[in-house]
């Protein structure tokens, strides 16, 4: 299982990080508007699709919809409305069904729930390739708050984790764990700060330009609220995947499940890093 983890994420590297680096963002756009389709796929699948051939034209359709995004991104991408109205769906349609459980989940309506996600899925991509554009710096330090979030919340749930903050979503998960996820954050925002202070890393990280527009309570907030929403986006797919009775939302990358397992926790964060520089 570990050997598998290891292949595994050395080929997705493999294939993101040229990709990632080049002087032109299209690369990275393209392959991550792959990724992000196969994740409608599976999303459609978690949500009742017992037809394959819709599955399969979901993931065509989010395929087709960041295609045509892609080509009016320079005017799509500075809308602070677009990122604002995703990330308050977020914070609203997030905490209705994380509150009403995986059982609530299943009460509503299916196209509903379809059309829901690859929403959510088409916005992340968006917001991805606009944080790409912006530079790799961004991007990655975005990405990095997520990472170190759910890595931090891990090692502090197993040594500290008492009290379970999900138990009938995702049973691991702990208050603690939570709380060790934000410190993670925060050391993290204080490294890369100091870290910019000294070098130049090609472009400003979400930190250097939350602490520019807001100061440093400005940007307290800020991760709290990322750090908040990551996890949020983490129990959801939970509650989906709970829902439909499965652990993974496919097999599609061995030793890691599916592609949504891997960008969950991404799909709230990305766009609300925007929103947060817009504000």
């Amino acid at each position: 299982m570990l050997a598998q983890r290891v292949i595994t994420a050395v080929v997705l590297l493999a294939l993101l990080l040229p990709a990632l680096v080049s002087s032109s963002p299209l690369p990275f756009a393209l392959l991550t508007l792959v990724l992000i389709s196969v994740a409608g796929w599976e999303w459609a699948r978690l949500n009742g699709a017992g037809n394959p051939a819709f599955a399969l034209a979901s993931g065509a359709l989010l395929a087709l919809l960041c295609g045509f995004s892609l080509q009016r991104l320079p005017e799509m991408g500075p809308a602070g409305g677009l990122w604002w109205t995703g990330t308050s769906l977020w914070l609203a349609g997030g905490a209705l069904a994380l509150r009403r459980g995986p059982a609530g989940w299943q009460t509503w309506p299916a196209m509903l729930r379809w059309a829901l996600g690859l929403g959510l899925l088409w916005l992340a991509w968006l917001a991805m390739a606009q944080a790409r554009s912006i530079g790799v710096n961004f991007l990655l330090s975005v990405m990095c708050i997520v990472w170190v979030a759910d890595i931090s919340a891990y090692f502090a749930g197993r040594a500290f984790g008492r009290r379970k903050l999900a138990p009938g979503i995702s049973p691991g998960k702990s208050w603690e764990g939570v709380y060790g996820g934000v410190s993670g954050v925060l050391v993290l925002a204080a490294g890369w700060l100091w870290l910019e202070s000294r070098h130049d890393l090609g472009s400003a990280s979400v930190f250097k330009l939350l602490h520019q527009q807001h100061g440093y309570p400005g940007l307290l907030l800020a991760l709290l609220l990322m750090a908040a929403l990551s996890v949020m986006g983490d129990l959801f797919e939970s509650l989906v995947k709970r829902s439909a009775g499965v652990k993974d939302s496919s097999a599609l990358l061995p030793g890691h499940g599916g592609v949504l397992d891997r960008v969950d926790a991404l799909l709230p964060v990305l766009p609300a890093a925007l929103a947060l520089i817009s504000f």
